[in-house]
């Protein structure tokens, strides 16, 4: 059954049109009255879960939709992993929240790291932070999941530390993992051991510079590796994504 995310109050009975971009989907579909259909909203708190829904009205540009059952379903990740990303050149940064979404991240926030090919602020940053905002809930309507990663704003790795100052010694602070190619890491999965939240910090095309990781771990990030192979800045945090929602 399709499945369309729904940012709004669901509640069993109720009658409403569904938002643009999911009533142009449907009209792409060419759904008919009648016909079935599954609405989440996405919301990290709320009810979560998914309704059925079946479309009452089809308009030249909207579609109104009487919303069923609830159904207290979750496909979330058993940790929540939040990706802290080098951003990537034009297509790749794409594929990597597209991909991100489908293993389960929790969350993502485009790092602007001194390598990036692509630099984002004013107007342009808004529309491409909309525009992988938009790719995640793309995301999950494919996959199933009814939660929406947010994808936070750009920002630089000086200005989120600020941000996220380390707690001292707070056992249920997020664990903070860096991916580094430097001599003294430890594989991923001995270094992410436990069940807690991970704040995992991977950089774009040519890494993080010297600079950059020397902050990183004076900010509590532990250098980790995958193993001895390179991997491509946009298959390397998904790589450990896998091991660590997966697993």
């Amino acid at each position: 059954m399709p499945r369309f995310h729904c940012p709004a109050d669901l509640a069993p009975g109720a009658e409403i049109d569904l938002p643009p971009g999911a009533a142009r989907h449907v009209q792409v579909l060419r759904l008919q009255p009648g016909d079935g259909i599954t609405l989440f909203n996405g919301g990290a708190d709320g009810p979560g879960g998914e309704f059925e829904a079946t479309v009452l009205r089809m308009g030249r540009s909207d579609v109104r939709v009487q919303v069923g059952t609830h159904h207290a379903v979750e496909r979330e990740a058993p940790r929540a992993i939040h990706l802290l990303a080098g951003i990537t050149a034009n297509e790749r940064m794409d594929w990597l929240v597209e991909k991100a979404t489908e293993l389960g991240v929790a969350s993502i926030t485009p790092l602007v790291a001194e390598r990036s090919v692509l630099k984002l602020k004013g107007e342009r940053a808004d529309k491409k932070l909309a525009h992988w905002q938009a790719v995640a809930v793309a995301a999950c309507e494919q996959c199933g999941r009814n939660r929406v990663p947010v994808v936070h704003d750009a920002v630089d790795l000086a200005g989120w530390v600020r941000a996220h100052p380390l707690p001292p010694a707070d056992p249920a602070a997020p664990l903070r993992l860096l991916l580094s190619l430097r001599e003294g890491t430890r594989p991923l999965l001995q270094a992410a051991a436990g069940a807690g939240p991970v704040w995992f910090l991977s950089g774009p095309e040519g890494g993080l510079s010297a600079a950059e990781e020397t902050l990183a771990v004076q900010h509590g990030f532990a250098p980790t590796t995958l193993g001895p192979r390179v991997l491509r800045a946009e298959t390397a945090p998904l790589a450990a994504l896998a091991a660590l929602t997966l697993a």
